[in-house]
């Protein structure tokens, strides 16, 4: 074969593979099958299960609110700012709590519902640092709060030696109404009020004697959060305090005093709030 022949011979080859590839059916084509788009699952939100509440107004107007966390028939309650700006610290603790709550719902039981109200006092507390102690303590009446109360109550009470007001008569003032209105419409199991400053843990008691729920939500708070323990307060004669109406009416209650008057003491603190709420666990 020359050398013409055999180019001949390619180029038609050439044509034949061109046609085929051209004229060759689509049918013959196997594709392959797409692929499925992936579907990715959608989780639904958790229900939300925190309010907030108007639950009274302070005498000079100012709201006081109440938190809820959890749906629970098992009520736990905390309070601060009983004393308003004078012990400040107790509020920005409360709302620190709160907002811990507001992120991990998941720390509290299916059988608990948690109460929060950060500030009792918000008129004290609204009053500048400039203040004296006295006004920043009391509500805009003069009243100190934790002296208003139904349990051996006096009209003068007393304060580290001082002579205080208690009030016209048992929660003569807003605040105090407004606190018992709620501990009555909720019935809670246990009651923790935060103050400063002792750095104890105290029982609570009335006519009848410290119940015994209130020495365990005691040791169970002050083990946790590191506080010292003391079942009686003896250090100055106390009326009409409300942890003291709290165990007329068989609700067990203490009184955290912080260790400072400046900080919140957030890790002993949250201890102390994981104690109270395992104490009160369904198991």
């Amino acid at each position: 074969m020359n050398k013409a022949t055999f180019i001949g011979v390619l180029l038609t080859f050439g044509v034949v593979l061109l046609a085929v590839y051209v004229y060759w059916p689509t049918s013959a084509v196997i594709e392959e099958p797409a692929a499925e788009p992936v579907v990715e699952e959608v989780i639904a939100p958790p229900t939300p299960t925190s309010t907030v509440s108007v639950i009274g107004t302070s005498v000079q107007g100012r709201e006081i609110s109440a938190y809820t966390f959890g749906t629970g028939d098992t009520n736990l309650l905390f309070v601060g700012g009983v004393h308003g700006g004078y012990e400040a610290n107790s509020v920005r603790l409360a709302e620190g709590v709160i907002e811990e709550f507001q992120i991990n719902q998941i720390v509290i039981p299916e059988n608990i519902t948690i109460h929060i109200i950060p500030n009792l006092n918000p008129d004290g507390y609204a009053l500048p640092t400039t203040a004296s102690d006295q006004d920043r303590r009391f509500n805009a009446n003069g009243v100190d709060l934790n002296r208003n109360f139904d349990c051996k109550w006096a009209p003068e009470s007393s304060w580290r030696g001082q002579t205080v007001s208690a009030g016209t008569a048992p929660f003569s003032e807003p605040e105090a109404a407004a606190l018992r209105d709620y501990v009555l419409q909720t019935g809670p199991s246990a009651a923790v009020f935060w103050h400063s400053v002792a750095n104890n843990v105290y029982a609570s008691e009335c006519e009848n004697g410290i119940l015994p729920g209130t020495l365990a939500l005691m040791n169970a708070y002050a083990d946790a959060a590191n506080y010292g323990k003391v079942e009686v307060f003896d250090a100055y004669p106390i009326t009409g305090d409300v942890e003291g109406w709290l165990a007329s009416i068989n609700i067990p209650a203490v009184t955290v005093e912080l260790q400072t008057r400046d900080s919140i003491e957030w890790t002993r603190n949250w201890a102390g709030v994981l104690a109270t709420i395992d104490l009160y666990r369904v198991q």
